[in-house]
């Protein structure tokens, strides 16, 4: 079965002029984060797949093929940085 990668509990996530903020106060970290990394990020929630992530990405903003090589680039630094398991 493949992995359904969901977010850390207890992250903030607050909109800033130029993207996004993620606070871990668990690590006392923060994270600066693009639109569209946010969208990933909030589409980890433990029910969809990669795949699936990269076809709602793919509808949100209208792409002609699902952007998987990119969303999968964005989950392993989602998953380096300790946002999403």
């Amino acid at each position: 079965m493949e992995p359904r990668p969901q977010r850390t509990s207890g992250i903030e996530i607050k909109e800033v002029d130029d993207g996004f903020v993620i606070h871990e106060p668990a690590r006392d970290r923060l994270h600066y984060l693009n639109h569209t990394a946010v969208v990933v990020l909030e589409l980890c929630t433990g029910a969809h797949t990669a795949a699936r992530i990269a076809q709602l990405v793919q509808a949100a903003y209208a792409l002609p093929a699902p952007p998987d090589a990119e969303v999968a680039l964005v989950l392993d630094q989602l998953r380096d940085e300790g946002l999403i398991r």
